[in-house]
């Protein structure tokens, strides 16, 4: 396995987990499709550019934590924040 696709599944994880759990969405089948399909196209990449892959693969999982990807909804952070500080 390449060693981009763990951060790349935990992109797809957390915007899932945020969206349908922490949230009451339903389930947005775009999303697991979008990642399968990211850590295939990830795991390409990581063959001429290793260095890169990691990299890029480690900021989108700092994004999808602190942005929001559906602007209704809000990011995983927000949404945890919300919940510890009792709202």
């Amino acid at each position: 396995m390449a060693r981009s696709t763990g951060p790349v599944l935990l992109v797809g994880g957390i915007t899932l987990f945020n969206q349908t759990i922490l949230n009451g969405r339903d389930i947005d089948w775009r999303v697991p499709v979008a990642t399968a399909f990211a850590a295939g196209a990830f795991a390409l990449l990581e063959k001429p550019a290793p260095t890169l892959a990691v990299g890029m693969a480690w900021v989108a999982l700092a994004t999808v934590l602190l942005a929001r990807v559906d602007p209704k909804t809000p990011a995983p952070v927000e949404t945890l924040l919300k919940a510890w500080n009792g709202r």
